[in-house]
């Protein structure tokens, strides 16, 4: 039965690209909450943002994986 008043379903990931991500920092800055790390998956090239409030703690994402085509990002 179809309804004109239901939400379309979200598209669903595709589960053959996902992988367990082994970030790189690639560039940090000190502020007020700690060191802010811009950080890069080795195997894919997605790009995140961390934070790290204490030198003795692991840092915490402050943002989602941005998806980015291998392409585009230069290969180090």
């Amino acid at each position: 039965m179809t309804s004109p008043h239901t939400f379309p379903l979200p598209l669903q990931d595709d589960l053959t690209t996902r992988h367990e991500h082994g970030w790189r920092v690639e560039s940090q800055h000190l502020t007020s909450d700690g060191v802010v790390l811009y950080v890069r998956c080795v195997g894919c090239g997605a790009l995140r943002v961390d934070v790290q409030g204490h030198q003795g703690l692991p840092p915490t994402a402050l943002s989602r994986e941005v998806g980015v085509s291998p392409p585009a990002w230069p290969s180090r």
